[in-house]
């Protein structure tokens, strides 16, 4: 009865071990090989040392906002990938998402590439959105001297009106220079001062006639 029970602990710890080592030579660190179809609701991509480098997630998994690898939380409604420096900081990513709510109303629903300032704000964005309150598609670029502030200095695209608009801005985001086409084809080009009032209006010469 004795060896008997020593065979059984034996042989219980030659499986545990057998398991054990089953499962490291699985799913450990070392394991690479070719898949044809993944299912995740989260991949994080990181260095050897753990920092965290990109994130592909879906909402409810989605992070907040990540600097030198210290979470903020932040409410997104989308899904999406997520970009991080080499300190583990966003610096952009591409979200998407779009639902009906309980109205019928279409919301949050879009496109956004963004990519960010260190340590800052976006700089650069690419944008398209289309549902109840918001019906836009166009790129932007920004400056943000300080950090804290975002001073829109180009934007290219089309607005719920229709007008398709190249405005340019000075340091302080006002608009000075804006070329627009309007849906019926009509074009004009408009030079303002820093109050947002028109200079002067160069239309079409059978328009201006």
């Amino acid at each position: 009865m004795q060896r008997s029970q020593q065979f059984l602990v034996l042989y219980s710890g030659v499986l545990t071990v057998a398991f054990a080592a089953t499962a490291l030579l699985a799913f450990g660190p070392w394991r690479t090989g070719d898949f044809r179809e993944l299912t995740v609701e989260r991949l994080n991509v990181v260095e050897p040392d753990g920092t965290l480098r990109m994130v592909i997630s879906n909402h409810d998994l989605i992070p907040g906002i990540i600097v030198r690898s210290e979470e903020r939380a932040l409410d997104r409604s989308q899904a999406g990938m997520l970009f991080y420096n080499d300190e583990g900081s966003e610096v952009g990513g591409l979200i998407f998402g779009g639902h009906r709510n309980a109205e019928g109303e279409v919301v949050d629903s879009g496109v956004s590439l963004s990519f960010d300032k260190y340590e800052s704000n976006q700089i650069v964005s690419l944008y398209g959105v289309d549902d109840s309150k918001n019906k836009f598609a166009g790129l932007s670029v920004a400056d943000s001297p300080s950090g804290s502030e975002v001073n829109r200095r180009i934007w290219l695209g089309r607005g719920e009106d229709g007008i398709a608009t190249l405005a340019l801005m000075d340091a302080d985001g006002n608009k000075r220079l804006l070329m627009q086409v309007e849906p019926d084809g009509q074009a004009k080009f408009s030079v303002l001062d820093a109050e947002g009032n028109v200079i002067q209006n160069v239309l079409p010469s059978s328009v201006a006639e």
